[in-house]
Order: structure tokens, then sequence, then C-alpha cells
């Protein structure tokens, strides 16, 4: 078992560094690339929206209540907008791409797969890596960078809104602490996240739809394993991320 985990996590890189590769290599496939941007965009843009009101509204009740206890509640603000920028919006873009844009490019892949598509593309002389999956990837990418500006945005008027009217507190000092604690790396790390954590979903999804295994069942199978999969890198992932910026990066007055 450990030594076909490990086998596996070794063909997920090369998958990976092909990839990689590939990017840089003409032709570029197009129309390829903005029919998946428009298909991953339009299943996540509205679940997205709609998840990130709850979740920055949580986390200012949540915050507020503390800050309250702490008697610091005029940090309130600062505290749940880096919340929300910094993890909560990377997350939920990511959680959603990879459940509803991932598992379509898995299941796509994994159908023309066991079609034998792929093997007659090769035949060809024709690379499913740069045909099929260069584009999905960098689609991938490219939604998760441009959806997690709106989720940040979103759930950061969710949480004033809740802040405001059910925790009474004033809209100077929510925006006044969040403009004495934020910074603009704080920006660019969110950003990151959701650029590398796009990547991932990609990576993952295109991984498990090129090995299905057992026709139609095994497709149906990788992806529920290419959800769960990238589920747990993504977390994995964000706390090396969180660390190494809180290393690096000192806080704004620090």
């Amino acid at each position: 078992m450990i030594t076909g985990a490990l086998r596996q996590t070794g063909r997920l890189f090369v998958l990976a560094a092909e990839v990689a590769r590939a990017i840089f290599r003409r032709p570029f496939q197009f129309r390829e690339f903005a029919e998946q941007f428009w298909f991953v965009a339009g299943v996540t843009i509205l679940p997205a929206a709609l998840v990130s009101i709850p979740f920055g509204a949580v986390i200012a009740l949540q915050v507020g209540s503390l800050t309250q206890q702490l008697g610091a509640q005029s940090f309130t603000g600062g505290a749940s907008v880096l919340a929300v920028v910094q993890q909560a919006s990377p997350l939920i873009v990511a959680l959603l791409i990879a459940g509803a844009g991932g598992s379509a490019i898995c299941a796509d892949l994994g159908s023309r797969k066991i079609r034998e598509e792929l093997d007659a593309m090769e035949v060809m002389g024709i690379s499913p890596v740069q045909r099929l999956v260069v584009p999905r990837v960098l689609a991938t990418m490219a939604v998760a960078v441009l959806l997690n500006g709106l989720v940040s945005v979103v759930g950061t008027l969710g949480g004033y809104f809740f802040n405001v009217i059910l925790q009474d507190g004033t809209p100077g000092a929510y925006l006044s602490s969040f403009s004495a604690l934020a910074q603009p790396a704080d920006l660019y790390i969110s950003e990151l996240k959701a650029l590398v954590f796009g990547f991932i979903a990609g990576i993952v999804a295109a991984y498990r739809g090129l090995n299905p295994r057992g026709g139609p069942k095994g497709v149906g199978d990788a992806v529920n394993q290419s959800v769960v999969i990238t589920f747990l890198l993504l977390f994995f992932v964000n706390m090396v991320m969180t660390a190494l910026y809180l290393r690096i990066v000192p806080p704004k007055g620090g």
C-alpha cells in the first residue's frame, strides 16, 4: 500500500512538471482554454458568492464576540477581514473549483480515456497533456485568481454588515482597524494561494482523469478520489504557505 501510494504521488508530480513545461510550448490551445475558463467560471461564481456571505458573517460574529470579551472591539474589523482575505477566500475558491470544475474535468478526461480517444491522439502524434490538460489547468488557475477577489469583497461586505448591524459595531472603527492591521502583502499571499490551489485542483483532477480503472465505474471512482485528494492537499499546502508567510513577512507595525 505504501509503495503504491508513493508511486502514485511520483506520477502526480511528473504530470505537474510535464504540464509546467508544456505551458510554454506552441501551439497554445487558446480556444480550449477559453471554453474551459467559461465553464469553470460558470459553475463556481454564484456558489462562491453565496458561500462567502455566511462565511464572512460567521468569522465577523465569532471574532467580534471574542474581541468584546478581551475589550478590543475596535480591532474586530481588521481581524475578521484579514481572516477572510488570507484564509477563507482562497480555500472557498479552491474547494468550489475542485468540487465543481475539477470533478467535471476528471470525468471528461476519464471518459475520453476509456473510449481510447487519448490513445488515438498519441498515435497521431498529438500530446494529450498539451492539447487537453494544459488548457484545463490554466483555466482553473485563472478562475481561482479572479474568483478570489470576488469572494474577498463579498465576504468582507458580509462581515461588515453583520458586525455593524448585529453587534452594534461602528463603521469607522471597522474600517480604521483594517487599515491599521492590513498591508499589501496580505492580498498578495491570498492571490498566490488561489493561484497555487487552482493549479493543484487542476493537476489532481487531470491526473485521476487520465488514470481511471475499471471502465465507467472507474471514472466515477476517479472523480470521487480527485475531490478527496485535492481537499487534503489544499489544507496541507495552506498550512505550509501560511506558516512560511508568517515567518517571512512581519506584521504591520511589528
